[in-house]
């Protein structure tokens, strides 16, 4: 006979990488199993470490980066949606949190993903969950990780934002209502090319019941919405189908449609213009697909949201000049969006780190809709070169020395759009970093 008796299994032996908010709720999560725990970060000082060892002094702390050999010794790799393995590194077994969720979770589940308004859009649909009397858990990547929404009461309803890093590694989610809202280069420095971005983002349909696609958007034609079969589309423009979610025009006012049936106008909303008008119907068609019926208080809990803080955020208007933040555009197809939200002239403040995104179709829509750009950060020299000879442009060295510019360039009437199309770790720690001092330095510079 073995040394393990006849009943028992070898421990099973699973390797976490990356110690984040993501990595830490997997320990918790997993530390309620009978299996073997080792948790890698390269970090000297990962920001859990020392909760860690003080709740968890049984899982094995690795400071340093493993030998690639050294990842078969294990059963199971989790991976955090923010660590990119090299392409080197083969590894058959490596699944992330969101798979973890997806073998325990036992409530319906609605996942939201996309490019840009992914955070708008999942707290929207909470809002007209909750207005319908429905119980919801929302997380993911925004706000509280998906395992530890576990931990709490079942709901109704689990809500999760998902990435295209968490995308990476799911299989088996299996989703009620499943949105794609849109997609525009981001990432690629991880993805490579858009098609690549693309593709992972699709992974949140092959489980869906019910899928809820951008019509509009042309990266999204023609895609395959595995066995969720026809989605339900949304966009600008009319509604084709009864299923579909669109705008109908009527004496100047536009209205938000389900086929034909009208819901709500856009003069009803707490927020205009065509972004915060697509993520209301993507909103309303999620809601719709998770069998909702769309009454008078969902509809009511559409028209009050009021947005999220660096998403399109007014911060101030003084003498007559709008001051925007709109630090969560960390993409240019997120800029692009926030500049066609305005009629009035725009000074736009852009720049930090560009992530390998193409910005020539930002730089048509500035030529277009900009009147003066100022360029900030890392990646200041490749937007600049994709901007037009005729676009007027200057440079800061800060985001102090930027808003300054603006305020003297600016008049009334105008707007004065931070956007930056960029990541922020250049010069900050975050975009709600970035954002929080954008605001700040408006209050302190030209309140004043």
């Amino acid at each position: 006979m073995t040394a393990l008796s006849q009943h028992q299994q070898p421990m099973k032996s699973i390797l976490v990488i990356g110690l984040g908010i993501s990595g830490y709720s997997v320990i918790r999560h997993l530390a309620l199993q009978p299996v073997s725990l080792t948790v890698a970060d390269t970090r000297e000082i990962p920001p859990y470490l020392n909760s860690l060892r003080e709740h968890y002094p049984g899982v094995k702390a690795i400071t340093e980066w493993i030998p690639p050999g050294n990842l078969d010794d294990f059963d199971e790799i989790v991976i955090s949606p923010g660590i990119d393995l090299p392409e080197s590194v083969k590894v058959s077994n490596l699944v992330g949190d969101i798979e973890l969720f997806a073998r325990t979770v036992q409530a319906p589940v609605i996942g939201v993903t996309g490019s840009n308004g992914k955070s708008t859009v999942t707290m929207l649909v909470r809002d007209m969950l909750l207005a319908a009397g429905k119980t919801v858990a929302a997380g993911g990547n925004l706000g509280t990780p998906a395992l530890d929404l576990l931990e709490e009461e079942k709901p109704d309803f689990y809500l999760l934002e998902l990435s295209s890093f968490q995308l990476e590694t799911v299989c088996n989610l299996n989703l009620a209502a499943a949105a794609i809202l849109n997609i525009s280069e981001d990432h690629l420095d991880r993805h490579a090319t858009i098609q690549a971005y693309r593709d992972t983002k699709l992974r949140i349909f092959r489980n869906a019941e019910q899928a809820v696609i951008n019509r509009d958007d042309h990266h999204l034609r023609q895609v395959s919405t595995g066995r969720a079969g026809n989605p339900i589309g949304f966009g600008l423009q009319s509604a084709a189908q009864d299923c579909e979610f669109g705008i109908r025009e009527q004496n100047g006012t536009r209205i938000l449609m389900h086929g034909e049936q009208p819901l709500i106008r856009e003069d009803q909303l707490s927020i205009q213009g065509n972004s915060h008008v697509l993520n209301v119907l993507a909103g309303l068609a999620l809601v719709h697909a998770a069998g909702i019926r769309l009454d008078d208080a969902v509809i009511r809990a559409a028209a009050n949201f009021r947005g999220l803080p660096h998403r399109c955020q007014l911060v101030g208007e003084y003498r007559g000049i709008k001051w925007v933040n709109d630090s969560k555009a960390t993409n240019p197809g997120a800029a692009k969006a926030a500049i066609l939200s305005f009629n009035q002239p725009i000074i736009l403040i852009v720049g930090g780190q560009g992530k390998g995104a193409d910005f020539s179709d930002l730089g048509q829509v500035i030529r277009q809709k900009v009147r003066h750009v100022i360029l900030i950060g890392e990646d200041a020299d490749i937007i600049d070169a994709a901007l037009s000879d005729s676009t007027q442009r200057s440079s800061a060295f800060s985001l102090e020395q930027a808003v300054e510019m603006a305020g003297k360039l600016a008049g009334t009437g105008e707007v004065v759009l931070f956007s930056p199309a960029c990541a922020s770790y250049d010069m900050f720690e975050s975009y709600i970093h970035r954002g929080e001092a954008f605001s700040e330095i408006v209050s302190k510079r030209v309140k004043a």
